[in-house]
């Protein structure tokens, strides 16, 4: 830390990590991909008037760290007539701490071979379920995280992580007509997430829903009401807002940055991204700044009350709204949420999501169906795509029509669309039920992130009968 303020660095902090994790693919009964990998390495970030500068190194030894510290402070230093806007870091609690992972059963404990043979037979019981399934593509996938994190400031964090995922992907066909399917589950409690998911439990989710789409109808088109499960949701929410409640895409000028402290949403909508959910897999004691994870409300009873941030948007925000709009301080929140992530330490942390769902409201499920006709209920998401204007589009995998208030036939290759915040206002009807499920967010860096909230209804969404 001291080589690194010699060389003129204001802040610097590292982050040194051991990683270890374990990935299987298999085609039908073949197997893809079989890999075991280890890896150090150490980034670092150093502040030189205002700018960053960023190296990693996968050697940890004193001469090359200090030579990674050097270059990153030639990188700030390069950089210093190009930058526009100086940073300057929120103040945070400075903390000493260490946790531990706490796991039924390590995954690095499971011989590979348990592993494997586990995706094989995921595999074959897709396979055996229909004879009209062609094709089965599942994924095992599990990582351990050990990282020490450490600021000129003063903090020391050690911190360890641990990941099991898994995804499964089938194709049907019958007289033309093509159906896929996806599946997937993923905890940080260990490896007793695949324990809770036998074979032949697994593959009969992915094959009665290969079933229901190569007898289903195509949607309508047009604008219809319509009752949206916990997983289209939590999908959606996470691609359509939760990048738009994203700092540094708010500062940049997504539609959000001139919602603050305004309604985006019906009264009834609260939305969080909360990294402190038990087993969620968005969800860990410190962020990649140090920064202690936090449950954040973003949107309370429909008005937007704060963006999630680093360190550096935090204070971007608070002196820009100190300097136009000082009176909307008292109620929209401008202090570091933790939301700094890295995939790992090769890369510079940015701001990502953790656990991000709708809070759960007051009707039964079965309310929400009351008075509608017609309209759909979408059931299990294909996909998605937002934009910062607001604009989105998707796909769902799973949908049924909604006849005189009951679930009706089902509906293949259904696409949705829309405004989202305009979406938001038609919300009318939110559940009691309550579900948050794995996901992996991309964006440049990988990221594990929790996805979810009740059973919502929608006056009215834009459906089509494509992908």
């Amino acid at each position: 830390m001291h080589y690194g303020e010699s060389l003129g660095a204001e802040f610097l902090d590292i982050r040194v990590q051991r990683l270890h994790d374990s990935r299987i693919v298999a085609r039908n009964d073949i197997i893809e991909v079989m890999r075991l990998s280890s890896a150090r390495g150490a980034g670092i970030r150093v502040l030189v008037n205002g700018v960053w500068g960023f190296a990693s190194t996968s050697s940890l030894d004193k001469e090359t760290l200090k030579e990674a510290i050097k270059n990153a402070v030639s990188m700030a230093k390069g950089a210093q007539s190009l930058v526009r806007r100086r940073t300057v870091l929120a103040e945070v609690d400075i903390v000493e701490d260490k946790v531990t992972a706490r796991v039924e059963i390590d995954p690095q404990n499971v011989p590979p071979e348990e592993k494997v043979e586990y995706v094989l037979e995921v595999n074959k019981n897709i396979l055996d379920f229909d004879k009209r399934i062609k094709s089965a593509q599942s994924s095992y996938g599990d990582a351990r995280i050990h990282q020490i994190y450490a600021s000129s400031e003063g903090a020391y964090i050690e911190q360890e992580k641990v990941y099991v995922f898994f995804s499964s992907d089938a194709a049907a066909i019958e007289n033309g007509i093509r159906a896929s399917a996806r599946e997937y589950y993923g905890s940080t409690k260990g490896y007793s997430i695949v324990k809770e998911h036998p074979p032949d439990e697994f593959a009969k989710i992915l094959g009665e829903r290969l079933q229901k789409q190569l007898i289903a109808k195509t949607p309508r088109g047009g604008a219809f009401p319509v009752i949206i499960a916990p997983r289209v949701i939590g999908l959606w929410t996470q691609e359509a807002f939760g990048h738009l409640s994203e700092s540094y895409l708010a500062f940049s000028g997504a539609v959000t940055i001139q919602k603050i402290g305004q309604k985006v949403a019906s009264e009834l909508v609260t939305i969080i991204d909360d990294g402190t959910l038990p087993d969620g897999f968005g969800t860990f004691a410190y962020d990649d700044e140090g920064v202690k994870t936090q449950k954040t409300v973003v949107v309370k009873e429909g008005i937007l009350v704060s963006f999630l941030y680093d360190r550096e948007m935090a204070k971007a925000f608070e002196m820009m709204l100190r300097q136009r709009a000082p009176n909307v301080l008292e109620y929209f929140n401008v202090k570091p949420t933790g939301n700094a992530r890295a995939e790992n330490y090769r890369v510079n942390p940015i701001i990502r999501m953790r656990n991000t769902y709708i809070a759960p409201g007051d009707n039964s499920v079965d309310e929400l169906f009351e008075d509608i006709t017609f309209g759909y209920y979408l059931v299990a998401p294909l996909g998605g795509q937002a934009n910062i204007d607001g604009t989105f589009q998707g796909g769902i995998q799973e949908a049924y029509e909604i006849v005189n208030r009951d679930i009706g036939d089902p509906v293949r290759n259904v696409s949705f669309s829309g405004n989202t915040l305009e979406t938001l206002m038609k919300i009318d009807g939110v559940a009691k039920d309550f579900e948050i499920r794995a996901g992996a967010c991309g964006k440049g860096q990988a990221a594990y992130v929790g996805l979810g909230g009740p059973h919502v209804r929608v006056k009215e969404l834009v459906l089509g009968g494509g992908v």
